[in-house]
C-alpha cells in the first residue's frame, strides 16, 4: 500500500496515485477500478480531463469507505473569477458524486490570459475549505513568483504545488524553493511521457535491481519525497507502478538519475503559456 505523507494543513495524502489525465470519461471508470484493486487510494484529475464523472463511478462501484480515497481535482484556468470558480466547484462535487474534495487545485496560474483573477479563485477556495466542501488547497504549474503573489493577498499557504518533474527535468531549484516554503511538490509527467525510460542511465540501475526503469523512476521520485501519479490505463503496468514499496534505491543509483537532469521541459512553460 502506498505510504502517506503529511500536508502542511495536516491532511495525509497517499504518496503514489494514479494520474487519469488524457484518459476519456467512459475509459476512467474500468481504469481507476483496476488501480482500486491493485491498492491505489489516490486518485488525481482535473475539470479539464473532462472525466470527473469516470471517476465519480468508480469511487461509487468501488464498495470502499469514502475516507479510504483520496481524490483530487483542479479548477480550469476559464473559472477563476469568483462566481465562476464557485460555480466550477459545485459542478466538480456534482460530477464526482462526492460531498467533498481531498485536494483542490489552481490548474495553471494562466497570467498571460486570465491575468490575475487566479487570485479571486484562490479566495473561493479558501471558502470552500472552511466550508468542508474541501479538505486541502494547493495550485499547479505555480512559479515562486505567481506563490508570492498569491501569499501577498492570504495567508493560506497551498498545501501542494503540482509541477512537470522527471530525471530529465527534475526542477531541483524549484523543489528546494516548496521545501523552504512548507508546500509538497507533486509530481506530474513523472516519467517523462515514457521519454526518461529509455535512458541507459535507469536501465542500468533496473538491472542492477531487478526491476523496470517505471519502478527505479517513481522509486527516485518517492525517495526525494515528491507525491507522484503515474498514469496508464494498462493493468499490468498499473499494478507494476505501485509495486515499489519492497525496495530501495542506494545512495549511488539516487545519484545516478539525479544526474541525468537537463532541463528537459515537456509540457508548457507556466511563465509564457497563453491558455
Amino acid at each position: 500500500m502506498p505510504e502517506a505523507i503529511t500536508l502542511n494543513d495536516g491532511v495525509q495524502i497517499p504518496q503514489l496515485g494514479l494520474g487519469v489525465w488524457q484518459v476519456d470519461d467512459a475509459e476512467a471508470t474500468g481504469v481507476v477500478l483496476t488501480a482500486f484493486e491493485a491498492g491505489y487510494r489516490h486518485v488525481d484529475s482535473a475539470q479539464g480531463y473532462a472525466n470527473e464523472a469516470g471517476v465519480g463511478r468508480a469511487i461509487a462501484q468501488s464498495g470502499l469507505p469514502r475516507n479510504e480515497i483520496f481524490l483530487t481535482t483542479k479548477l480550469t484556468n476559464q473559472f477563476h473569477k469568483r462566481d465562476d470558480a464557485r460555480r466550477a466547484t459545485e459542478e466538480s462535487l456534482e460530477k464526482l458524486g462526492l460531498d467533498y474534495i481531498d485536494l483542490y487545485l489552481i490548474h495553471w496560474p494562466a497570467v498571460i490570459a486570465h491575468g490575475e483573477s487566479y487570485l479571486e479563485a484562490w479566495e473561493v477556495m479558501n471558502k470552500a475549505k472552511a466550508e468542508g466542501l474541501v479538505r486541502s488547497i494547493g495550485v499547479s504549474n505555480f512559479n515562486p513568483d505567481h506563490l508570492d503573489r498569491l501569499l501577498s493577498v492570504s495567508d493560506t499557504v497551498p498545501s501542494v504545488n503540482q509541477v512537470e518533474c522527471h530525471p530529465t527535468f527534475a526542477q531541483a531549484d524549484l523543489a528546494g524553493e516548496l521545501r523552504r516554503r512548507g508546500i509538497a511538490l507533486e509530481a506530474w509527467s513523472p516519467l517523462g511521457q515514457a521519454q526518461d525510460l529509455q535512458d541507459p542511465a535507469v536501465a542500468a540501475v533496473a538491472r542492477d535491481l531487478g526491476r523496470t526503469s517505471a519502478q527505479v523512476i517513481i522509486r527516485w521520485h518517492l525517495q526525494k519525497g515528491h507525491i507522484v501519479i503515474p498514469k496508464s490505463v494498462t493493468p499490468s503496468r498499473i499494478a507494476e507502478n505501485i509495486d515499489v514499496f519492497s525496495f530501495e534505491l542506494n545512495d549511488d543509483q539516487l545519484e545516478a538519475v539525479d544526474r541525468l537532469d537537463a532541463g528537459n521541459r515537456i509540457g508548457p512553460d507556466p511563465a509564457t503559456a497563453t491558455f
